[in-house]
């Protein structure tokens, strides 16, 4: 028999929003002025929660920012927590739908056949092309997934949550939409909580550090990525995802201002990959190397003012990088540009920033686009310089303005 994995949805509601025990969300509540003991908290996250009384669905909706059903609880018409908004919507605003009927065991395979596509069409479709797509796959995923049971539900499950994680990363790191990849990624975490998938959630917690780390809150980065390595020991993780783990809490700590300690993470991060390990990485692990690990220790070594280091790592990410990387590529670029800048050579900072601006005309990447914004900015008092008027020229053509005004 499957063991029992309890209000999952609920759970990964709350370790994403920061509450990293059942105690914690216990006092969030008591602070908005509602009682609630450990012990029901305890009752809610198990498999058949209680419903919760009127005052307290409404302060645990807000505090968590989703309605009582997507947090795993059984919920009565007419008992919905309802606001403003939602009852001056119009009654009709689509078909009416109807449950969908069981489905077959082959209903996980076709789904992931779908989620397998989407995950290598990401590094060849403009993001606002397949978005759209990836996003309307996980909708099917999330509709068929009562509608499906035992091993069938639980490989579905796992489909599911690599295609809400998918949706994020665009969101995120494409789209520059930190808000809407923040709520994407707790559907992936439900997901991966309904599947019992340890490394999935580990990835989807990861990734959730990278909102409050690249928003400069390392405390909020921190609980996520303890998060994270705490449900990497439940499985057996590759040294990539391990070394990936590394990099992660390294580039938070890099935008939070301590290099010293990101410095230090990736020197870990490339001895867990030396010694490697007898797991295998699995499948969706595709966006890490040890040459992206390289790319991220660069990076920090630019914030941190080494930039003859720098410049010899990123010159080395560059000739390592397979050829399907372009994204990653006008990263690297831009961060060559800014090495180049700081160490007083404008005008090889303008090409390296223009190699960038190229690939990202027929590459999208709102981070690479965020680099070179960033490049250019410094580069100010050379503005006269003709150099730098070829580098705006193609930065505000009318194809590159309205993507980067959009940012």
């Amino acid at each position: 028999m499957p063991r029992s994995t309890g209000n999952v949805r609920l759970r990964a509601a709350r370790q994403a929003a920061g509450y990293r025990s059942q105690q914690d969300l216990a006092n969030a509540l008591a602070a908005r002025g509602v009682t609630v003991g450990i012990r029901q908290v305890r009752r809610w996250e198990s498999d058949a929660p209680p419903l919760p009384q009127p005052d307290i669905r409404q302060a645990l909706s807000e505090l968590l920012g989703r309605p009582l059903d997507e947090l795993g609880f059984n919920v009565p018409p007419g008992a919905e927590t309802r606001t403003p908004a939602s009852l001056l919507a119009p009654a009709n605003r689509g078909p009416l739908r109807t449950p969908n009927a069981q489905q077959p065991a082959t209903a996980a395979a076709d789904f992931l056949a779908g989620t397998r596509a989407h995950r290598r069409l990401y590094w060849s479709v403009a993001p606002a092309t397949l978005h759209p797509a990836v996003a309307a796959h996980a909708a099917l995923g999330s509709q068929l997934l009562d509608a499906t049971t035992g091993r069938t539900r639980q490989l579905l499950a796992t489909a599911l949550a690599e295609s809400w994680l998918l949706a994020g990363r665009i969101e995120f790191f494409d789209l520059r939409e930190p808000d809407r990849a923040g709520d994407t990624w707790v559907r992936a975490l439900q997901a991966a909580g309904e599947a019992d998938d340890a490394l999935l959630g580990s990835a989807v917690l990861a990734h959730m550090a990278f909102i409050p780390g690249w928003g400069g809150d390392r405390d909020g980065a921190t609980e996520r990525m303890m998060a994270a390595r705490a449900y990497a020991r439940r499985g057996p993780a590759s040294a990539e995802l391990l070394a990936w783990l590394d990099a992660v809490e390294a580039e938070c700590a890099t935008r939070c201002g301590d290099t010293r300690a990101a410095l230090n993470l990736c020197a870990h991060g490339e001895d867990v990959l030396a010694t490697g390990s007898e797991h295998r990485s699995p499948e969706w692990l595709d966006w890490f190397s040890a040459v992206r690990l390289a790319a991220f220790k660069g990076h920090t070594q630019l914030v941190a003012g080494h930039l003859p280091q720098a410049r010899d790592t990123l010159l080395g990410v560059l000739a390592g990088l397979p050829e399907d990387s372009d994204k990653q590529r006008t990263v690297v670029l831009g961060d060559l540009a800014a090495v180049e800048v700081a160490a007083g050579r404008p005008e090889e900072a303008a090409l390296y920033a223009l190699k960038a601006l190229v690939l990202l005309e027929t590459h999208w990447y709102a981070t690479g686009l965020e680099r070179i914004r960033e490049v250019r900015r410094a580069l100010g008092p050379w503005q006269h310089e003709q150099y730098v008027r070829d580098l705006d020229d193609r930065l505000y053509g009318w194809g590159a303005v309205v993507n980067a005004l959009s940012c």
